[in-house]
Parts: C-alpha cells; structure tokens; sequence
C-alpha cells in the first residue's frame, strides 16, 4: 500500500473516528438526559400519587370523625354500619365500613365490591393497632384498600376505656384503572412479593414480579422483550409484609423521539466523513507528490541511475528531506566511482604482484643455468685460441648468456628483486652526467630539453638503477613519437597533501622530488595505460621491443620506496611522473671501485655450499683457478659438517641463500658462532638478501646470480680486503 493511500486512509479513519466520537457522546447525553427525564417523570408519578393518597385520607378521616361519632351515640351498635353504608355515606371515595368493639372484635363489616372475610380485617386491625397507625393499607385478599381507623371512647381518651374502632377505606381497582390519569407508563402495587394491583396483564404481571425480587429502588426490566425503568416506592415502610408502588417507564416510548435524533446524527456522521475525506485527498495528493517522487528517485538509484531528476520546491520538511537526499546520492556516486577506482586498482596490484612473483621463480632457476652457462662459455673461451673454429661459437654463447642475464636482471627489476646500492643523490647532477647520452639516444626531430628544478632535494636511491629508468622512459617517448616532437624532462620539490595523495593512490603525504618526463607523442588509450607496466607487454612491432623497459622502471621506483603515476590521451602525447622521497642527508661521493688482480697462488681456503651441483662445481672450478683452496658442500648441513671436522681455517663462506634442509643466513649465523672471523658470502638468482632484515648478518657481502669468474674472484676478494680495512662500507 502506498504512503498516500495510507495517508489518506489514516486520516479518513482519524476523521471519522473522531466524529462518531462526537456524535456517540452527543447520542449518550442525549440517552442519559432521556434517563434523566424518565426518573424525574416516574418521581413525579410518584409524588402525584402521595398527593391523591392525603386527598383520600383526608376524605376517609372526615367520614371515620363522622361515622365515630354515630356509632359512639349508638353505643357501638353493629347497624350503624349497615346505615352508613347507604347514601349518603356510599361515595367513590369510601367503599369500605368496618366496627369493631373495644377487644378488636369486627362486629359489623360492609364493602361495595369484593367480599373482605372478617378474619382477615381483625388480624389486619390487631396488626394496625399494634403498630399504632390511624392510617394503613389493607389487603383482602383480592382488592387493596387505604384505611383510616377511627377510636371512640366513653368519656375523655385519655381517661376513658376503649369503646370500639370505626374503619373506613378506599380500595383500589385491580387493574388501577382510577390511577392511570396519574401515569403515561405502567403501575403495579406490590404486597410483598406479589403484585395485587396494576395495569399490566396477568402474564406481565407474573414477569415483572418474578424480576422484582430485590430491594432495588431503580432498575431495569423485560417486559415481553421490550426494556423497562422500574421505579419503586414503599407506601408502609417498615410493616411486614411491605406494600409498594412500582412505577413503570417503557424505554422504548422514551426514545421515539431519539430516532429523530439518532437519523439526523448519522445523516451529520456520513456528511463529516465525506466532508473530510475530500479535504484529506487535497491534503495528500499535496503533500504525498513529493514523497512519491522521492520515491520514484530511491527506486532509480537501488537500479544505479544516479542522474534521475528529483524537484524539491519551498522549504518544507519533505523538500529538506529531498534535497538531503539529493546530497546524499552524489556522495554515493563518488563512492561508487572511488570504490571502482580501488578495485581496479587492487586488481591490478594483485595481477602485478602475481606476475613479479612469477618473475622471480623463473629467475631464481634461469639464473643458475645462466651461471653455468656463462661460467663454462668463459672458461671456453680463455682455453680456445682465437684462431680456433669454436672460438666464435663460445663467443656467441657467451653474448647470449649476456643478453639472457640482462633480461632476467630486468625482470628481478619489475618483481623489485634486484639487489640496489641506494646512495644519497642528486638527481639535477645524475640526469646532467647523463645528458649527453640521452641526446644520443633520442633522434634529430625530438626536441630534448631538461628543466632543472632549484634548489632540489636529496633522494636515497641506486644511481645505476635510477639511470636505468631515465633511460627507459627517455627511450620509450622517443619511439612514441614517430614523426618528431618534443621530450622535457623536469624535476623538482613537491609537498603531497591529503587530497592530493588520495588521488594517486598508494602514495602517501609527505616531501617528494618529482622527476617528469613528458612526450608530445601519440599518447596511449586507457585500456593500453592500464597495462604498460606489465612485463612483456608492448604495443610494438614483434621483434622490436621485449616490454620489460617500463616493467623495469616500475619495479625500480617501486623497490626504491617511490611512486609513479602516468597520465596519457591518444593525440595528447605521455607524462611519466616519478615521486621519490626527500631524504635530509648529505649527498654521497661514489668512489670508483677497483678490482684486485688475481693472485696465481694464495693460501686462503673457500668453502662453497651450493645445492645446485653444477653451479657448485663451477664455482669451485673458478676459486680453484685463481689459487684459492676450496671446499664443497651440497647444503647447510653438509657445511657445518664440514667446518667442524675440517683441520684448516676456512676464511670465506660462499653460500646460496635456498637450499633444502638449512637455509643459507641460518648457516652463516652457526658459523659465525664457531669461527667469529668467517667471511661470509651469499649468493642467489633473485633478492632474498635485505640488511636490514636482520635475517642476514652486517658484514655479509652478496653476490649476483649469474656469476662469472671475475665477479667471484673480485667478491672474495673484496671479502678479504675487509679485514684489513674494516672502515669500508659493506653492501
């Protein structure tokens, strides 16, 4: 069910509830003042009838002074009776003459109706004399009768004996007929439980005493089905038994005139609610647009169209609400689009982090085959005369292990498996020392220009790693401009704020040097942008590139602690920028390196571990030919075998950094326990070597994977060096 329908619907029963509300109310005052009127009339009945009682008691105690004083003058002669009882006693009022001597005896008893036995009227005078009453009501039987007694006496009362008694009574007809005048309702005498006069029928009157049987002055009752006020007053209270008037006001007489009153009430119900309910549908189709609208607007954007048009006029709560939500949904479009970006992103982290990792397996193994191939094409080539046929063949082998190292150190590079030697530089003075190459390397319509930005600040990066990069972007805009164009290159300081660091994430807030190189080439599409620095992606021709050049530089700026964002349309050209944090240290003075000449004979002893049983035997061939005494072992195991049963003093430990059942920095630890001054090497096909680690000792040095004998030779040596300078700064 929909807000207006409900709206409207709700008001509508608020409506009419709230009118028959009133118009119960009124309808119950209008029945409580019907109840009202119903007592006050059956009151008045009442009070009416005791106003006719003291009538007829009146006129019954004027004829009992007259008849006592006939019968005191007759000496209580019994025919007094039967005179009086002719005109002109005989009267509408008096019905009823009665003498009784001085002990109470009736002696004369006259009616004009119904016979009254003798037996019953002395026990009803005993009863009246007992009581002391002059006045009382009488029943024979068959018909009621109000009385008054009269005594005389023979002299004085108060002195004189009890002559007899004069009785003279009214009776009241059966069906009291007489009284009807009094009533509009029904009236019913009561003599103790049963009713000896009314106008009822003789089965109402059956009912209505068999329902009368409390003491109840007011209460309801059924008459055939139809509901009556019973009011009752007691005519001899305290006698026993009881005589009372029940007065009886039919409910149904008293509310004819409500049904007037009850159809105008509901004509007014039907009026209100129609009334009302138009006024609740112009209240609500009002108010209820909007809403449906903000509605219609919710729906679009759970089917994700943010753009559906939402119209918030005036400034009430509903337009509030409107414009609240309005705000909202352009937050949630941000999201959306932020929340899009991150998994994008994420995916792209994870495919890269796969491949590198993918990488760095196959260079960990490739590197090793590398190493026995170079190592064995070297020794070839230094038995084989130059003049000998397989001279050039070792030659060739030689320059494609060369090659094949190059591209492995490449991709060590992209999965930041390379072994860096980060210094404190400046890049304004490396890109300067390099100038004159890059102008070689671009073509003759490229306009090569660098923007030196001063002053610049100090990074801490590899300077042969950091010139592998400039060169690979350098060269990869140049192939990017077919036709000519222009190359900059620019550095400079930069602060990365919040904002500015959210929107090329995952860089962080700080101090950086931004190199940028920018091309005016061809530019590249978003699905091409997404995917340069994946390795072995390239968009040229077979045969022209390898696709590891930006692979490259990624892993370098990435190793190096930097960032690199790239920003490229088709037709607009590629700006590479590179953030590489600002360090606050000295610039370092790179100091060439020299490589001692190998001795023919020397009297130190290598020990070689190495699970790998051809790189192993190679390198042994190598030390072993520049005069070394050497040692081998297959694993850790083996080696501390070795060291500890072996009688000579080894000097220096060449040990790869995987090998089964012990690991290479686990022996060099054993070892460097048992014989403090050991000099230990690692070597491996890809990066399991960080210093600061703390897995690898100081004082180790590393070496490279794939080896030759010179670099061997130079590695040991330099091991050894160390000893006797020891101010020299380890790798």
């Amino acid at each position: 069910m929909r807000l207006r329908t409900k709206f409207l619907l709700s008001l509508v029963l608020v409506t009419a509830g709230l009118t028959c509300s009133t118009l119960l109310l009124v309808r119950h005052n209008a029945q409580e003042r019907e109840q009202r009127e119903m007592h006050e009339q059956a009151v008045n009945v009442i009070l009416t009838f005791q106003v006719v009682q003291q009538q007829h008691q009146l006129a019954l105690s004027r004829k009992a002074d007259l008849l006592a004083s006939l019968a005191f003058m007759r000496n209580g002669d019994a025919t007094t009776i039967q005179d009086v009882s002719e005109d002109p006693w005989q009267s509408d009022d008096c019905d009823l003459f009665a003498l009784a001597d001085g002990t109470g005896k009736i002696v004369a008893l006259h009616t004009t109706t119904f016979e009254f036995p003798v037996a019953i009227a002395e026990d009803l005078l005993h009863r009246s004399v007992k009581e002391r009453n002059n006045s009382a009501w009488w029943y024979s039987g068959k018909r009621l009768y109000q009385v008054v007694l009269e005594p005389f006496y023979e002299g004085p009362p108060a002195h004189s004996p009890l002559l007899g008694t004069v009785i003279v009574g009214h009776g009241i007809d059966p069906t009291a007929g007489d009284l009807k005048p009094i009533s509009t309702g029904q009236l019913a005498f009561r003599y103790g439980p049963d009713i000896v006069a009314s106008t009822l029928s003789s089965a109402q009157e059956r009912d209505v005493a068999r329902q009368l049987q409390g003491t109840n002055s007011e209460e309801q009752i059924q008459i055939n089905g139809e509901p009556f006020l019973a009011n009752s007053f007691e005519l001899t209270p305290g006698s026993n038994p009881v005589l009372s008037l029940t007065i009886l006001k039919s409910y149904n007489e008293a509310r004819a005139s409500l049904q007037k009153l009850n159809h105008l009430l509901g004509g007014l119900f039907v009026l209100a609610v129609l009334a009302g309910g138009l006024i609740v549908f112009v209240i609500s189709d009002r108010f209820t647009k909007p809403l449906a609208s903000l509605v219609e607007g919710v729906s679009a954007l759970e089917q994700g169209n943010f753009e559906y048009p939402l119209v918030a006029q005036g400034g009430d709560e509903v337009a509030q609400v409107t414009r609240a939500f309005d705000r909202m949904r352009q937050t949630l479009k941000r999201n959306e689009t932020q929340r899009q970006q991150l998994e994008d992103q994420l995916r792209q982290s994870q495919k890269m982090e796969a491949m590198g990792r993918l990488a760095g397996g196959v260079a960990h193994d490739f590197n090793n085959l590398l190493t026995v191939i170079k190592g064995h094409s070297n020794l070839l080539i230094d038995r084989l005369e130059p003049v000998d046929p397989s001279h050039r063949s070792a030659c060739q082998i030689d320059k494609a292990a060369e090659r094949a190292a190059s591209l492995t150190g490449q991709l060590l590079a992209f999965c930041r498996m390379q072994v860096l030697q980060p210094k404190v530089l400046d890049l304004n003075s490396l890109i300067t020392d390099m100038s004159s190459l890059l102008r070689r390397l671009v073509r003759e319509d490229v306009v090569f220009t660098f923007l030196r930005g001063e002053p610049l600040g100090r990074v801490k990066a590899d300077p042969g790693q950091i010139e592998q990069v400039v060169m690979n972007l350098v060269v990869n805009a140049g192939d990017a401009m077919a036709d000519g164009g222009g190359l900059t290159i620019d550095t400079r300081n930069v602060t990365v704020d919040d904002a500015f660091a959210q929107a090329r994430p995952p860089m962080l807030q700080g101090e950086y040097v931004r190199l940028t190189v920018a091309d005016t080439g061809q530019g590249m599409d978003a699905a091409t942008k997404a995917r340069i620095f994946e390795p072995f992606f390239t968009t040229k021709e077979q045969g022209k590139g390898t696709g590891l050049g930006l692979a490259t530089v990624y892993g370098v700026v990435k190793q190096s602690g930097g960032c690199i964002w790239v920003e490229s349309e088709p037709g607009k050209g590629a700006r590479f920028e590179v953030y590489l944090p600002i360090v606050h240290e000295a610039e370092e003075q790179t100091r060439a390196a020299g490589i001692a000449n190998a001795c023919t004979h020397r009297s130190e002893t290598i020990l070689i571990v190495e699970d790998e049983a051809e790189v192993r035997e190679l390198a042994a061939l190598f030390m072993k030919s520049a005069g070394y005494t050497v040692l081998t072992a297959q694993d850790g195991v083996d080696a501390l075998a070795s060291v500890q049963s072996s009688k000579k003093q080894i000097d220096v430990v060449v040990t790869d950094v995987v090998m089964p059942n012990m690991r290479g920095p686990d022996l060099a630890k054993r070892l460097r326990s048992l014989r403090p001054d050991l000099k230990i090497i690692y070597m491996s096909g890809y990066l399991e070597y960080n210093g600061g680690s703390g897995e690898f000792l100081e004082d180790g040095f590393f070496l490279q994977k794939p080896f030759t004998r010179d670099t061997l030779s130079s590695k040991v040596m330099e091991a050894l060096e160390s000893e006797r300078a020891s101010a020299s700064p380890s790798v």
